[in-house]
Order: C-alpha cells, then structure tokens, then sequence
C-alpha cells in the first residue's frame, strides 16, 4: 500500500491530500529515510511524521485496505 494511503487509513493524518503534501515536503521519513508519497509500505516499517516542533514515531503493524475507527488504532503501536 502506498504511504499517503498508509496515512490516511490509519488516520495517523485525516487527508489523502495532506499526507501526499506532508510527503512531499519531507516531513515523513520511513525507517530513517525520507519517503515519496509512492513508497510501498510494509509490516515492521517504522514511519516518522514531523508536525511542527513535535515528531510522532510509530512502527507499522497491519496494513490494510480499509480500517474503521476501532481498527484503525490496531495498524500501529507508537514508539
């Protein structure tokens, strides 16, 4: 699954758009890399998003297509 679509089921960040943008800006690193919106994300990647002086890590545990708010908790485990 691509990362902006990685970010936005996960509601790790609430738009497509605004995770592709954050991407694109370097403000998301994945396993200490800056990452394009197309990388492919897989289970045990840890992913990185700056949000201004803050900086959320989290590792990645379940990709799924679709997640609802319940489940959508249960695809990461912050670091």
């Amino acid at each position: 699954m691509r990362l902006d679509k990685y970010l936005k089921v996960s509601r790790l960040i609430k738009r497509r758009t605004v995770a592709n943008e954050a991407c694109d800006n370097e403000r998301v690193t994945v396993n200490g890399r800056t990452a394009r919106a197309s990388y492919d994300v897989k289970a045990g990647d840890v992913i990185a998003i700056r949000f201004g002086e803050r900086t959320l890590t989290v590792e990645v545990l379940d990709v799924r297509e679709n997640a609802g708010k319940a489940d959508a908790a249960l695809m990461y485990r912050e670091i």
